[in-house]
């Protein structure tokens, strides 16, 4: 059975977000799946989700999320589901056929970190997994909380850590993930003049920092430090 799971917790993006990432893995993954939202908050999800609560993970008050939550997906029994399982972020933009992230052999796939190529962490935003397979990461994680969040700063790079030591950790081909701040944006100065693109054999976008799909579309930066223009193409993708 292939799985495909997100997570949404909080207020921070509406159900849109699932209801779209949905439409988008229907359109480009071939054959059966279940599409599973482990969520606190299920109002406005269309029907083709199943909604499952977020395993309990009890962080100190007032210390950063840092994506922690998502080590649940590692429960021993995450809900009673099985098969394989592919992690997809909620405001990744799915431009091509996703079935060969089911298909590449390996216990566990996640992107190369594309910032520092030459360290072993991945980029959470899409990895795979067999469900019930890496319990004892969560487990690590509950036992040394302080002193895994000592080590490491966020979820990604403990998670690649871990599973690395033991062997497990490879990565998607370099060109499937694209980083849409590093690989959509043409450089500076073309960034002013040069609308953004999608680069050749990216299969998924990845909205990471602080512009989201929405912000992309219009060309808003919030802040980042490089300039976007509007990329309407985005709509052609990011849609129910």
């Amino acid at each position: 059975m292939r799985i495909v799971i997100c997570m949404k917790w909080g207020t921070k993006y509406g159900p849109e977000y699932v209801n779209r990432l949905y439409a988008m893995v229907r359109r480009h993954l071939k054959g059966e799946f279940n599409f599973v939202c482990l969520t606190d908050r299920s109002e406005g999800i269309r029907a083709e989700v199943q909604c499952l609560p977020i395993p309990e993970l009890t962080l100190p008050n007032g210390e950063p999320e840092r994506g922690w939550k998502k080590l649940t997906t590692f429960e021993a029994d995450l809900h009673g589901l099985k098969g394989t399982a592919l992690f997809l972020d909620l405001d990744v933009v799915i431009v091509d056929d996703i079935t060969p992230f089911f298909e590449v052999p390996g216990e566990f796939l996640i992107i190369h970190d594309w910032k520092r190529p030459w360290r072993i962490t991945g980029n959470s935003s899409v990895y795979r997994f067999e469900l019930g397979a890496h319990a004892d990461v969560l487990q690590q994680f509950r036992e040394n909380q302080a002193q895994a969040k000592a080590d490491f700063r966020n979820e990604q790079a403990f998670l690649t850590a871990v599973l690395h030591k033991q062997g497990k950790v490879r990565y998607w081909d370099a060109s499937w993930c694209a980083s849409y701040k590093y690989h959509c944006i043409p450089f500076w100065p073309s960034s002013y003049w040069r609308e953004p693109f999608i680069p050749h054999g990216a299969r998924i976008l990845i909205f990471h920092g602080v512009m989201n799909p929405p912000d992309a579309q219009e060309g808003r930066t919030n802040g980042n430090w490089r300039h976007a223009k509007p990329a309407p193409w985005i709509a052609q993708h990011w849609r129910e």
